[in-house]
């Protein structure tokens, strides 16, 4: 958590806040609470001021256990709060610089309470957290979120203002004879089709008998046309900078290929993977790594969010960014196995065709992979405004830096969790230009004072 004994030491961040509350319960604390339970989680401190140095300082209460009470009264009163997210040891009263202050942990909502808002209108009381400050979320955000609250496959569901004249036949006959290579001697392989289609939910029938596709099929073998009649915004963007002036681009709004996801993936995954400095044959782990993130980012997108998906390749790096923000917790995304893919229907017919295969284990190989291959750790960000996903993977060692003098290292590993969520010891060496040796030695003194906690696959995290 943080130690309270030295509040001097913490700034207000996109996971911290101090309000006097001196006056009593101050009514911006909700919009703090929407905030933080829409973005990452954070701490809400009452009794604490922000000093003119920026530092932190506990100010006297009147009465700290009142403003406890009248807490949870407004916090279990739906007509003033959609959801009350948290757990009686959430919230309550410690001792700082003297004084008795109240302390609310604030956790990130779960995606079916979110968006977590005040009153009861979501698109005018949701809130989310931007650097040190709340902001009101935009209509998009706010659809976006309820977009995630479902649990049927919506990519499952069929498309009635559509025929199966929406699919590439170009596309179908390229999807069945890489199933075919993947299974050889499948049943399957027989259907006409109509017949395939439907067996592999990329189309469905109806109770009256009509053949309409899929989402899924759609997006993955659909013509641009009939996929830009349901997602107007649909963008799938892929940038390589070749030399200085000269740049290699695939986009789906261009010419030569139907525009959908399963021609994309593989034009993207050969540019990528032709890079020399990724070692080969194509089932060498770098190359199955690459591939693997890459399929991450097509079956998690949202596609109904306007920016569109992107890939640039830069050098040494390239930089996968989706739509759309994580379904589970940053922490259980990186510690693997825990699987909330977006598009399910989409992860399976990625899935039997030999892409993306192992659900939940995607990041934490990738890490592995590039771990044993001793380059710099891959980064995953999470952006809240826009809602997207950007994971960059770095083909080089991480460069050597002068160490930073050790005095600041504590603090300046505190603020850096509380930007990223979550991190490993050499992301926390590369950013805080500390040797690992360090960096671990300061884990194990934060974990010590109840800081900082194991977040799973070798990662550390605030303490919840």
């Amino acid at each position: 958590m943080i130690d309270l004994a030295h509040l001097e030491k913490y700034r207000e961040n996109n996971r911290l806040e101090a309000k006097r509350a001196q006056g009593g319960l101050p009514r911006s604390i909700w919009e703090t609470y929407s905030a933080f339970a829409n973005s990452f989680g954070g701490l809400i401190l009452l009794g604490v001021i922000e000093t003119e140095n920026k530092t932190l300082a506990s100010v006297p209460l009147r009465d700290p256990e009142e403003l406890v009470r009248q807490f949870w009264q407004i916090v279990n009163d739906p007509a003033r709060v959609s959801a009350n997210i948290l757990r009686s040891t959430d919230v309550w009263v410690d001792e700082s610089g003297g004084n008795r202050i109240v302390i609310i942990h604030v956790p990130r909502a779960d995606r079916h309470n979110r968006p977590v808002y005040l009153g009861t209108d979501p698109f005018s009381g949701a809130y989310r957290r931007g650097g040190e400050g709340d902001y009101h979320c935009s209509a998009e955000e706010v659809r976006a979120m309820m977009r995630d609250q479902a649990d049927l496959p919506r990519d499952l569901a069929p498309l009635e203002g559509l025929d199966q004249n929406a699919l590439c036949p170009a596309a179908v006959t390229r999807y069945r004879a890489r199933l075919l290579r993947c299974r050889p001697g499948h049943v399957w392989g027989e259907l006409s089709d109509a017949g395939l289609l439907l067996r592999l939910g990329a189309l469905t029938r109806t109770q009256n008998g009509a053949l309409y596709p899929t989402a899924a099929g759609l997006l993955l073998l659909g013509e641009a046309w009939a996929i830009r009649s349901v997602w107007p915004h649909f963008r799938l963007s892929y940038r390589e900078q070749l030399q200085p002036g000269l740049a290699c681009r695939l986009r789906s709004d261009g010419t030569g290929w139907n525009g959908a996801l399963f021609d994309f993936y593989f034009a993207a995954a050969h540019r990528i993977c032709a890079d020399p400095r990724l070692p080969g044959p194509a089932d060498h782990p770098v190359q199955l790594a690459v591939r693997e993130a890459l399929a991450n980012a097509l079956i998690h997108a949202d596609y109904q969010d306007p920016r569109g998906l992107t890939i640039e390749k830069r050098s040494h790096q390239l930089y996968i960014t989706n739509p759309g923000c994580f379904r589970v917790e940053p922490s259980s995304a990186l510690a693997g196995g825990i699987s909330d893919a977006r598009n399910p229907g989409l992860s399976e017919l990625f899935r039997l065709v030999g892409v993306g295969q192992r659900a939940g284990s995607g990041l934490p190989q990738i890490q592995a992979v590039w771990r044993l291959q001793g380059w710099e750790e891959p980064s995953i960000r999470e952006d809240m405004r826009p809602g997207a996903t950007c994971l960059r993977l770095t083909f080089a060692p991480r460069p050597a830096l002068p160490p930073r003098p050790a005095a600041s290292g504590s603090q300046a590993l505190l603020e850096y969790l509380t930007d990223q969520v979550s991190a490993s010891p050499a992301q926390l060496a590369g950013a805080l230009r500390l040797s690992s040796r360090q960096v671990c030695r300061m884990l194990a003194r934060l974990a010590a004072i109840g800081a900082v906690e194991p977040a799973g696959a070798g990662s550390w995290r605030l303490k919840q």
